[in-house]
């Protein structure tokens, strides 16, 4: 659900009175693993406990990102983008998206912020690039100043808009269909990382979105596409809405299936945690009864993509293949590990052991249904079902890798 009207900076403040509940989802019948002890970091006492995303008239919180250096904190609500200090206070505003704007990761190479936006009904699926700098005061129009371009996601389209049953007709933006290769619903997840495949340089990694539907077998694995974007400049185009472009790369530079079992719109939020080489999966628990559904999986970053078998597609298909950390919880049956935490609504991490770890919830204004968020600083343990604990919670717990 979506709303479209402009956002209320007047509740701003009305977000410091809520404590918004972390969704918190637990996976199906498991094992618990205990994970190993390593050594504790010293992290920097400099970054607040939490940051405010105050409270606006707009879809519910979809992602966050953080400029350490800037001292900033973005926040994706579904059609807006909202930019604060690191005490919550609003620096400035993004405003105009009819599409959806999911997930969001900071490059530090160009200092700009790149977000999932997509268009269903117009086929059309984007990276969205910020230049926050430019980001300065409140309801900037993404379509007539000059604070963000878009390159078009050609690969994503051509497995959403699949003919799977052949009947010559594209089902649409429904997930009861067998149209949608992969079950693809679009994108949301999205981080910056290392080149899965191992060639060298970072990679800006962008997640499917996945239809549930528990009458299918093809629609197991999370899709994750790699692009090398330092030449992304030649494709950005402004947004214009109504006139969706296709400026942008043939194809990606890799291709990365990750089986979790079917999940309810796929990887939410996806991140890439430096301190452990590994990448965090947050999902919206999937409803097939033969998984354990968890809420957040980890990719092994040491373990290198092998080509293998991409499972219960109509015609055998292989492809690079990624594997799970061997921690957590163990579903015996799949062979996939997991975890029940949050995440879904923002995931950063700080590279040291620490994570920002979003919060949504709603307020009301007079009448007005507003939606807030605001990331709350965490720290990883390890501990089955939840890996993450509030910092300062338990000051005896030795912070780990994932």
């Amino acid at each position: 659900m979506r709303s479209r009207a402009p956002a209320h900076l007047a509740a701003l403040f009305l977000s410091t009175l809520l404590t918004s509940a972390l969704l918190a989802v637990g996976g199906g019948a498991a094992q618990a693993r205990t994970p190993s002890p390593s050594p504790s970091p010293s992290p920097s006492p400099s970054l607040p406990s939490s940051v405010d995303g105050g409270a606006w008239s707009s879809g519910h919180l979809q992602g966050t990102a953080i400029d350490r250096r800037g001292g900033h904190m973005y926040f994706s609500f579904t059609d807006l983008l909202v930019k604060t200090d690191l005490s919550g206070r609003p620096i400035g505003s993004v405003t105009g998206f009819t599409g959806h704007l999911g997930d969001l990761d900071f490059n530090t190479a160009d200092g700009r912020v790149y977000g999932s936006l997509e268009y269903k009904a117009a086929e059309a699926f984007y990276v969205a690039i910020f230049d926050g700098a430019r980001i300065t005061r409140m309801n900037m129009d993404a379509r007539t100043t000059d604070v963000v371009s878009t390159v078009h996601l050609r690969e994503v389209v051509r497995d959403y808009t699949a003919d799977m049953d052949g009947d010559g007709v594209f089902d649409g933006n429904t997930g009861d269909t067998p149209d949608h290769r992969y079950g693809c619903s679009g994108i949301d997840g999205i981080a910056f990382g290392p080149d899965l495949n191992r060639r060298g340089g970072g990679r800006l990694t962008v997640a499917y979105g996945v239809y549930s539907n528990t009458a299918r077998a093809d629609n197991d694995h999370q899709v994750l596409l790699q692009y090398d974007v330092r030449d992304w400049r030649r494709y950005e185009r402004p947004l214009v809405e109504g006139a969706h472009h296709t400026s942008g790369p043939a194809s990606p530079d890799g291709k990365f299936f990750a089986y979790t079992g079917n999940t309810t719109y796929g990887v939410q939020n996806l991140e890439y945690d430096r301190h452990s080489g590994n990448w965090l999966m947050a999902v919206y628990k999937g409803r097939k009864a033969a998984f354990p559904n968890y809420s957040l999986y980890v990719v092994d970053g040491s373990e290198p993509a092998r080509r293998g078998e991409v499972r219960g597609q109509p015609r055998p298909e292989y492809g690079r293949i990624l594997s799970f950390l061997p921690r957590g919880l163990h579903h015996e049956p799949s062979g996939v590990y997991g975890y029940a935490s949050g995440g879904q609504y923002g995931l950063v991490s700080l590279d040291d052991g620490r994570y920002y770890v979003a919060e949504s919830g709603t307020v009301d204004a007079g009448g007005t249904t507003l939606q807030t968020g605001r990331a709350v600083l965490h720290r990883w343990t390890g501990a089955v079902p939840n890996p993450f604990t509030v910092l300062g919670r338990d000051p005896f717990t030795v912070l780990q890798r994932p």
